[in-house]
C-alpha cells in the first residue's frame, strides 16, 4: 500500500470507530481480517496513524476547525507527524486509493491555525470534564503534562534477576536496539517509531526462557519502592496477570512467602504460566472460590501488602489513547469505592511494623493523595512513610528521581513529562508497632 492509501484506510477506520463506538484495537483487527492484502508493514503503519489520531483527537479537530474523521487525520499529520500543508497536499492528490484533494478551507487551516488560543482540554487532548482534576494536581502545567501523556510510549522490559542480569541482556538483545532505562536498575528500553512493527518480544529466546518481561519502567519503579525483601511475607492483593508479582518475587530472591490473589479470578489466569517461566517457586496463587475469604488465615502477619489498585488508568493514556475518550465521570466514582475496599482489607493483613504499598496508574489526586489521607484518618495506626525515605532503594538515582518526580506528603507521582514513564502514584504506609 502507498502512504496515501494507508491514509485513506486510516480515515475509513476512524469513521468506523466513531460510528460503531468500538475500541480501536478491535476495529484494527477486524479491518486487517477484511483486508488480507495489507501486509504487516501496512497494518503497523495504519495502526500508528489511528493511535496518533486518537492521541491528538481534540487538538487535531481544533486545528482543522472541523470534527470529522478526515479533519482529525489531517490535523494529526500537522501536529503529530509535523508535516506542512504542502506535504499533506501531496498525499491527498485524489488518485487511486488516495484521499480527495484538500479543499481551500483545509489548506488554509493547515497553513494558518494553531493551538495558541485553544482551551486547556483541547491543547492537552483530554475530556473537558477532567480539566478541574488535572488543574488540581498540575496547575498551569496541565497542558504540558497532558501533551506528554498523549505521546507515544517506548517498549520497556524488566530483567528477571532470578535468571539474568541487565549487563547480560544488553548484548543478548542488542538486535532489538535496547538501552538501559534511565531510572530502573533492571530495565531495558526500546524506542519505537510511529510506524514501527511490534518487535515480537514474546518470540525472543530470552523471553521464552524467562529472563525478561514486558513492564513499563514506572511499574518497575513502583515495585522497587515497596522495598520487598528476601524472607518477608508479602501479599500482592490485586495481582491481576502478575506483572508486579513477578517483580516482587525477583526482589525477594526466591526467599520468603509470596501470596498473589485478586478479586477477579479471570484476571489471574495468565499468572501461573508466567510464574513458571520466570522460575518463581515461592509464590502461592490464591484464586477466589465463592464467598470465602482467600486470605482468612492471614491475621495481621504480613510484612508487606502491595496494592496495585483498580483505578481509572489515566496514567496509561499514551499506551491506550482511546480509553481517555471513552472514560466517563461515573468510572471515577466506582474506582474510588473499589480503592477504599482494598485499602481497608490490606489494613487487616499488615502486621505491627508492617507496610502497605499503595500504587495506582492514575494521575488524579482523588485516587492518590486524597485516598491516602482518608485511609490514615480511618486507620490512625498507619502513617505515611516520608517519600524521601522510600527512594533510597534507587541508590545513585535517588536524588535525581526525587528532583524529577512530583512529591507530596502522601507519596510520589511519576508522569511521562517528568520521569519518562507511564503515570504512577506510589505511597508507602507503615503500621505502628503497638495499637
Amino acid at each position: 500500500m502507498t502512504p496515501a492509501a494507508r491514509l485513506s484506510a486510516a480515515i475509513e477506520l476512524i469513521g468506523t470507530i466513531d460510528a460503531e463506538r468500538v475500541p480501536a484495537a478491535k476495529a484494527l483487527k477486524e479491518w486487517g481480517t477484511a483486508h488480507r492484502y495489507a501486509g504487516s508493514g501496512d497494518r503497523a503503519a495504519i495502526a500508528g496513524l489511528i493511535w496518533d489520531v486518537l492521541r491528538r483527537r481534540a487538538s487535531s479537530a481544533w486545528i482543522m476547525d472541523a470534527d470529522t474523521p478526515r479533519a482529525r487525520v489531517l490535523g494529526m499529520l500537522k501536529l503529530e507527524r509535523k508535516l506542512d500543508a504542502e506535504a499533506i497536499d501531496a498525499l491527498c492528490d485524489g488518485g487511486r486509493f488516495a484521499p480527495e484533494p484538500l479543499t481551500e478551507a483545509e489548506r488554509s487551516a493547515l497553513s494558518s491555525r494553531s493551538l495558541a488560543e485553544a482551551p486547556a482540554h483541547v491543547a492537552g487532548d483530554y475530556p473537558e470534564w477532567l480539566d478541574g482534576y488535572l488543574a488540581q494536581v498540575f496547575g498551569d502545567d496541565r497542558v504540558a503534562e497532558a501533551t506528554a501523556m498523549a505521546s507515544r510510549a517506548p517498549l520497556d522490559l524488566r530483567v528477571n534477576t532470578l535468571k539474568a542480569t541487565r549487563e547480560k541482556m544488553l548484548p543478548s538483545l542488542a538486535h532489538l536496539g535496547v538501552a538501559p532505562t534511565p531510572w530502573s536498575p533492571i530495565g531495558l528500553r526500546i524506542e519505537l517509531g510511529a510506524d514501527a512493527r511490534n518487535p515480537g518480544i514474546h518470540a525472543e529466546e530470552d523471553f521464552i526462557k524467562g529472563a525478561i518481561e514486558v513492564q513499563d519502567e514506572g511499574s518497575q519503579l513502583a515495585a522497587l519502592l515497596s522495598a520487598a525483601k528476601p524472607g518477608e511475607q508479602v501479599i500482592d492483593l490485586c495481582a491481576g496477570a502478575g506483572g508486579k508479582t513477578l517483580a516482587l518475587a525477583a526482589m525477594m530472591q526466591g526467599k520468603g512467602r509470596l501470596i498473589a490473589t485478586d478479586h477477579d479470578k479471570r484476571q489471574l489466569a495468565p499468572i501461573y504460566e508466567r510464574l513458571s517461566r520466570a522460575g518463581v517457586h515461592n509464590c502461592d496463587v490464591r484464586t477466589p472460590k465463592g464467598p470465602n475469604d482467600t486470605l482468612s488465615d492471614i491475621h495481621a502477619s504480613a510484612d508487606l501488602v502491595l496494592i496495585d489498585a483498580p483505578c481509572t488508568g489515566t496514567g496509561t493514556w499514551r499506551r491506550n489513547p482511546d480509553a481517555k475518550w471513552r472514560m466517563r465521570p461515573g468510572a471515577l466514582e466506582v474506582r474510588l469505592k473499589d480503592q477504599v475496599t482494598v485499602l481497608d482489607r490490606a489494613a487487616a493483613l499488615a502486621k505491627p511494623g508492617g507496610r502497605i504499598a499503595y500504587i495506582t496508574c492514575s494521575v488524579l489526586p482523588q485516587e492518590n493523595g486524597e485516598q491516602i489521607k482518608a485511609f490514615v484518618a480511618r486507620h490512625p495506626e498507619f502513617s505515611v512513610v516520608p517519600p524521601e525515605q522510600t527512594v533510597t532503594v534507587l541508590w545513585d538515582k535517588a536524588e535525581d528521581f526525587a528532583a524529577a518526580a512530583l512529591k507530596s506528603n502522601e507519596g510520589w507521582l511519576m508522569t511521562p513529562r517528568r520521569t519518562g514513564t507511564d503515570g504512577f502514584f506510589v505511597s508507602v504506609l507503615k503500621r505502628a508497632m503497638t495499637a
